[in-house]
């Protein structure tokens, strides 16, 4: 009997039995993982911590896969790695992917002591020295975040010997989902500079030199700058730049409500002038689109140029740009509105507008009852062409990866999924009932990375590990792998 299978088996005994707990604790070690169209190739288990954001490399003749760390928790704050023998607080695992079906655990680079974002050191970026500017051309950089604190490169060129190159800024509020651009060297780091009113804004750097790397300018949304009064806006998730060539940057505010989608002029951003006044942050702005107050915005994917077959034999629009915008579920056991996947049309940059969305149907798999967080949290961020334009895969907690046929946009179709089978290292997630905690082992995908092979890499929160996959089926012949 499938895992699923067992799930709908529980369910249906626990509605006779009056016993919802009892089907929430289904899933079982041994357990075999549930899927449709995609299967497991290779796993490791990351020394048991709990990841968010992994980014595969090429180099060279091998592939690695850099994997950013949420800092401990209050039971497990800094795990042993079995590697040195010494306990480290959780920072950056390298792992060589070079065959998927093999991984091979390289380093642990010790991130900042704190628990969940407070610590560790979970956003991360790769760029070759070759191609930054001023870049050294034998060096393989990797910028990190350093727990809450600061930002960090490291020269990764020998894997298995990284380097700390430099550190920037410190003395943060907060960090997390940077961007970095390998051909220009800019960056476009998530901050909470001391002096600003938010936890969460940009600070833009030129790092096409690592080793020494100049500050550009802050920015963020009027009413968050230093000195302004009365309602703070919504705090920066994250931010996507199309780079010099499509001059465009595309932020996320809000993470799991109010959100706002912000598109920038990437030019008058970087040119413009860089005192924080209202005005000046103002300028770069194309336009913004506010979500509900249900909603907000962790992942804002462009898209741009789709060619969309339903319009093949318009005069205008046969094709459009499109943004993807991914919510992020917060509270365990659906104790919020639904997060989920939204799909914006932006060919009119000043009238962006919603056209789709796509969740995956709680009652599938009575995802409510299994425990911990359930909703969307990420989609992959490559793109290569393998998929750019033609699948996504969105990480959705409990409910696993998910893969979807968005060729056309305006209807998003599902095509795959993958939920990992639960180890002995998966960890718990509670929540207060009656004024006692009810605490439940439930899977935690919650980032998502594909490579040029076609591999699609997702990672846990709740500590199991990094799972390789890929494509089997139809899913396959959609994105027209052999």
């Amino acid at each position: 009997m499938s895992g699923r299978a067992k799930l709908a088996a529980c369910v249906a005994i626990s509605l006779l039995a009056s016993s919802s707990i009892a089907c929430a604790q289904s899933q079982v070690i041994g357990a075999p993982p549930e899927a449709r169209n995609m299967k497991l190739v290779g796993t490791s288990d990351l020394q048991a911590r709990s990841a968010y954001q992994p980014t595969i490399h090429h180099q060279g003749d091998r592939w690695i896969a850099y994997i950013g760390h949420h800092g401990g928790t209050d039971e497990i704050p800094s795990p042993v790695n079995p590697m040195t023998e010494r306990a480290e607080p959780n920072g950056t695992s390298i792992v060589d992917v070079t065959d998927p079906a093999r991984p091979k655990y390289l380093v642990h680079i010790p991130g900042q002591e704190g628990e969940y974002e407070a610590g560790g050191a979970q956003m991360v970026r790769v760029c070759d020295g070759k191609g930054l500017p001023k870049g050294n051309p034998n060096a393989v950089y990797m910028l990190r975040t350093f727990g809450g604190e600061a930002h960090e490169i490291w020269n990764v060129a020998v894997p298995e010997k990284p380097v700390l190159v430099s550190r920037i800024a410190g003395g943060l509020k907060d960090t997390h989902k940077n961007w970095w651009e390998c051909d220009t060297g800019i960056a476009f780091l998530v901050s909470g500079a001391p002096d600003w009113r938010t936890r969460r804004m940009t600070q833009v750097y030129d790092l096409s030199d690592p080793a020494n790397p100049r500050k550009i300018r802050d920015f963020g949304l009027p009413g968050q700058e230093p000195g302004s009064t009365g309602a703070v806006p919504t705090e920066l998730h994250g931010p996507i730049s199309t780079g010099p060539d499509g001059n465009r940057v595309y932020f996320g505010y809000g993470t799991n409500k109010g959100g706002f989608i912000q598109i920038v002029d990437r030019e008058k951003l970087l040119n413009g002038p860089t005192e924080p006044t209202a005005e000046n942050l103002r300028l770069p702005e194309v336009s913004r689109l506010a979500m509900s107050s249900f909603n907000g915005a962790h992942t804002t994917f462009p898209m741009l140029k789709m060619p969309i077959a339903e319009f093949a034999h318009d005069k205008d629009g046969k094709s459009r740009d499109i943004m993807m915008v991914v919510d992020e579920a917060i509270l365990n056991e659906c104790a919020e509105p639904r997060q989920m996947v939204w799909f914006a049309d932006i060919t009119v940059e000043n009238r962006p507008m919603m056209i789709s969305s796509y969740t995956v149907p709680e009652a599938s798999g009575h995802f409510c009852q299994r425990g911990g967080r359930f909703g969307s949290h990420s989609s992959n961020e490559s793109m290569a062409s393998v998929y750019y334009k033609k699948m996504a895969f969105i990480a959705f907690f409990n409910a696993g990866v998910r893969a979807l046929d968005i060729r056309d946009p305006y209807h998003p179709v599902e095509v795959g999924y993958f939920i990992p089978s639960i180890t002995k290292a998966t960890d718990k997630r509670c929540v207060t009932v009656d004024g006692k905690e009810r605490c439940k082992v439930a899977i935690q995908t919650n980032n998502v990375e594909t490579d040029e092979r076609g591999y699609v890499y997702i990672v846990d929160r709740a500590n199991t590990g990094l799972h390789i996959l890929e494509l089997t089926g139809p899913a396959r012949a959609i994105a027209g792998l052999p």
